[in-house]
């Protein structure tokens, strides 16, 4: 029986009756008899205060929008935030203790390659144990459109269909996608690295609109690569205007970061100024010894657009190393034809003299990462290596291969990609923390990892990976904020969050705020920390003992509870069918 129904009305007791039918009360009476019906009546109409599913109480919230720290708990009913406040006595089906913790709205990857291994790694658990809940992927390369023949195994021919396939599979995490301009251009052109005609540009630019329909965040693009170097500005510009037009944003990984930095960031502004588009330059860096210290320079190229009206934001993660591939060193000529007619070209005695001229060398307009680092094979760390000839160099350096085999560098490099199939998944030391530093305090710089979902114990397990894949997050928190005093801990949770819901144009997500969904991180400001290194990069962080996707409790007092909760988020373009 419901607790009002058992209440009886104040002096009940009290009351006189006489044998008339009519009962006799008197006036004092009558008026505590009347307040007491009310009450009555009042107390039973109401129903019992609704139960929240759970309640985090007692913890410091810091709700992403950059604001000031309160006291506050939060009660989840559902996948939404239902109250924000003194909820000590409300009702609740569970209670989490957030005394000395921080919470924070779930954070959000603004960059990420998580767009195969959360398929086979579901769990997501190398950025759940971050506090990331939501995971943007498809830089240049995304997961549609792709033709269906004997090169894919892909169950899906277009961004939407990989977006039901995941739904259908599920996923610990929220994801979201852009679509790849590498992508379309390889699906209209194949792999001839030839400029793209008026014809080719417009069948890009239908297969854009396609994905924006079916929910693509906006355009991305990855241009220090073939063929995407291959693609103009203007192309460009025509191709962002067709997401722009369904509400997007271009996110971009630049021509060149490294000696023709200032030039790719000036194309980024061109872009955004030509397409009238949101432009969000990725990982911003300065990947090349000769230009450390000049990040001072871009970023007042990019205070300039912004105060001329046009809308330019950056990404950084807080490392001072990149992942890319040890193929990345090969000039672009020779990946002409794909992979195949590159190995083609390593294999080619003849063509070896013409290559080693390039690489130490250097070629107009090209982004040459051995020449980014100095010359240095040392500061070269190979990731993943599959022939068994070359697994004991997994987590070393290139120039350990070179000081094993004895021959010339450029050859022995040539080589471990032929022997490689053309691909060595590489860390590049290549840029400075001074200038990451002054990139992540600017106004306008959020947080991606660039990196991807997996596990110590997973399929990638015996790899090397970047340990961003592991720590972005905590890093953040742990050495700029609390160390370093870089910025301060409600301006990082911004930037991992709200800002990032922002830029995304996503409404729902990114703050704790009542009506939004339910994705929630704690974590304890003083114990928080990455723990993966470049040599043992497969290490959980520690600090974050909670982690909330969709109001369900994924990471629980540091155990992983196997919920996939998460969600695919389309874009502000997407037409249901």
């Amino acid at each position: 029986m419901p607790e009002s129904a058992r209440i009886r009305p104040r002096h009940a007791r009290s009351l006189k009756y006489s044998s008339d039918p009519v009962m006799k009360i008197s006036g004092k009476s009558a008026r505590w008899l009347a307040v007491g019906a009310l009450s009555f009546c009042l107390r039973a109409q109401s129903p019992a205060p609704a139960r929240y599913d759970l309640v985090v109480q007692g913890g410091t919230l810091v709700d992403g929008s950059g604001g000031r720290a309160w006291q506050a708990d939060v009660g989840v009913r559902g996948d939404r935030i239902a109250a924000i406040g003194d909820l000590k006595s409300a009702p609740r089906v569970r209670t989490i203790d957030a005394r000395g913790l921080v919470v924070a709205p779930g954070f959000i990857d603004m960059h990420n390659h998580s767009d195969d291994s959360l398929l086979d790694e579901p769990k997501c658990e190398s950025m759940i144990r971050q506090g990331v809940t939501t995971m943007v992927l498809g830089e240049g390369a995304s997961q549609g459109p792709v033709l269906r023949n004997t090169k894919s195994d892909r169950p899906w021919s277009t961004l939407g269909g990989y977006f039901d396939y995941v739904e259908k599979k599920h996923a610990a995490e929220n994801i979201c996608s852009y679509v790849g301009e590498t992508q379309v251009w390889e699906y209209v052109k194949g792999e001839a690295m030839t400029p793209a005609t008026p014809e080719e540009i417009e069948k890009m630019k239908e297969q854009v609109a396609l994905a924006m329909r079916e929910g693509a965040m906006g355009l991305s693009t990855s241009l220090l690569m073939p063929p995407s170097n291959l693609i103009t500005t203007q192309q460009l510009i025509e191709l962002a205007k067709v997401a722009r037009q369904y509400g997007g944003l271009y996110s971009t990984h630049m021509r060149d970061e490294g000696s023709g930095v200032f030039r790719s960031v000036e194309e980024a502004i061109n872009i955004s100024k030509g397409a009238n588009i949101r432009v969000d330059i990725i990982h911003l860096k300065i990947a090349d010894k000769k230009f450390w210290g000049q990040m001072n320079e871009i970023i007042s190229m990019i205070n300039k657009a912004r105060s001329e009206g046009y809308d330019v934001r950056t990404n950084v993660y807080p490392y001072t190393a990149g992942q890319n591939n040890l193929r990345a060193i090969v000039p672009p000529w020779a990946h002409d034809g794909g992979n195949a007619k590159m190995l083609e070209r390593l294999k080619d005695p003849s063509q070896r003299p013409r290559l080693k001229h390039d690489i130490v060398n250097g070629l107009p307009n090209w982004y040459n990462h051995y020449l980014a680092v100095g010359g240095d094979w040392h500061a070269m760390l190979l990731v993943n290596l599959n022939n068994p000839k070359n697994k004991q160099f997994i987590g070393k350096r290139m120039s350990d291969v070179i000081a094993a085999r004895g021959g010339d560098p450029v050859d022995d490099l040539l080589d471990l990609l032929i022997e490689e199939n053309g691909s060595v998944p590489t860390v590049y030391f290549h840029h400075s923390e001074p200038d990451m530093v002054y990139a992540l305090k600017q106004q306008y710089t959020s947080i991606g990892s660039d990196g991807s979902a997996m596990s110590p114990y997973g399929p990638r397990g015996k790899t090397m990976p970047h340990p961003r894949s592991y720590g972005t997050f905590p890093r953040l928190l742990g050495r700029y904020v609390r160390e370093q005093h870089v910025i301060s801990l409600e301006e990082a949770v911004h930037k991992m969050t709200a800002m990032n819901a922002d830029k995304l144009s996503i409404t729902n997500r990114g703050r704790i705020q009542v009506g939004l969904a339910a994705d929630i991180t704690l974590f304890d400001p003083d114990k928080v920390e990455d723990k993966a290194t470049f040599v043992q990069p497969h290490q959980f962080p520690v600090g974050i003992p909670y982690v909330i996707v969709n109001g369900q409790v994924v990471l629980d007092n540091g155990v992983h509870t196997g919920a996939l909760p998460g969600r695919v988020l389309r874009g502000p373009g997407y037409v249901r069918n």
